[in-house]
């Protein structure tokens, strides 16, 4: 009798470890592709990088975000999405048993952009920047530091972390710094940086690394590197139109150009921006949002009445080749990250 019950209670360990393990799998040993759909009922869509979805989870809160990037942003243990609609950042940490909802971080306004850095949450409004501190606890409720930006007029594109500094793109004709405290809250008002070129048509997107910011001027068919609170080099986009969203991968930027249904690479080194190639992956949509990690690029693209993620390895030379493709019922996808498989996954 003991021993089938003992037999019992092993088998039930089994299955249960089982499918805990499966359970777990993506989320240990894979990377991961995470978007928003962006409706009323805001959800993230989790999919592998096969373009299987392997999970689906409520943020508990609004879409309604366009014309942004930056959407969802993370860093080692936390992933945070925007609910434009319903005024909040929903903050979810990273296990290996997926994505669970931690909190949610109420804005000033509707929140267009998020970006993690120096300890912080960094939140861009339709009309301001805040900063969230992060501690054992999770992210605050409460803004530690707050500035209105300098257009405010819910133009507002993208922000990004600089050494010391925050950048932000209002498609107003407005890129703008403003500084941080030795601990990384927004302190003192937002500034425009200088040399902005006479031609200034839409900022839009904008990569950082160290002191560097790329930052799209979209209707001007431009790329510009911001430095020390100024613009020091702008270069044209070429024959394609309308550069709109960047990502960084070492020596390469890439852009997603919106009207031209295409990703180009440039090499950055410097001052330098200098466009390699043209083309290296088109869609049949418009582009609304790319990023790079892990030897991976995703993109979103919108097409009538749906939305598609793209996944493609990039190799050494910066080249893509499509991996796998998902199409979404819904037009209004947006943002777009890269959970590397094993980040925030250990005991």
């Amino acid at each position: 009798m003991k021993k089938a019950v003992y037999g019992s209670a092993l088998l039930a360990l089994m299955v249960a470890s089982a499918a805990q393990a499966q359970a777990g799998f993506g989320w240990h040993d894979d990377d991961l592709i995470v978007t928003a759909s962006n409706t009323a009922s805001n959800q993230l869509l989790v999919y592998n990088t096969q373009g299987s979805l392997v999970e689906q989870i409520h943020t508990n809160g609004a879409g309604g975000v366009s014309g942004n990037a930056g959407g969802i942003a993370q860093n080692h243990k936390l992933l945070a999405v925007v609910n434009f609609g319903s005024g909040n950042v929903s903050v979810f940490g990273k296990s290996r048993n997926g994505l669970q909802l931690e909190t949610l971080v109420p804005a000033i306004t509707n929140p267009v952009s998020v970006a993690f850095g120096r300890d912080h949450l960094y939140i861009l409004t339709a009309t301001h920047i805040e900063s969230h501190r992060i501690d054992r606890y999770g992210v605050a409720a409460s803004a530690d530091g707050e500035a209105q930006l300098v257009i405010a007029d819910g133009s507002a594109a993208q922000v990004g972390v600089l050494d010391g500094q925050l950048v932000i793109s209002e498609k107003s004709n407005a890129i703008e710094t403003v500084n941080l405290t030795h601990d990384g809250a927004v302190t003192g008002s937002t500034k425009l940086v200088a040399n902005i070129p006479s031609n200034v048509n839409a900022p839009f997107g904008l990569a950082t690394r160290g002191n560097d910011a790329y930052v799209t001027i979209a209707h001007a068919n431009e790329i510009s590197l911001v430095r020390d609170n100024a613009v020091v080099t702008v270069t044209g986009s070429g024959t394609q139109m309308a550069p709109c969203w960047v990502t960084l991968d070492g020596p390469f930027l890439f852009s997603a150009n919106s009207p031209s249904h295409s990703v180009s690479r440039y090499a950055v080194y410097g001052h330098k921006i200098v466009q390699e190639a043209a083309v290296v992956a088109s869609f049949n949509g418009n582009p609304t949002d790319i990023t790079y990690g892990d030897n991976l690029a995703a993109v979103v693209d919108g097409n009538g009445t749906v939305s598609h993620v793209s996944i493609f390895n990039v190799d050494g030379d910066g080249d893509f080749s499509l991996k796998s493709s998902v199409t979404i019922n819904s037009a209004a996808t947006n943002g777009i990250a890269i959970v590397h498989g094993g980040d925030g996954f250990g005991d």
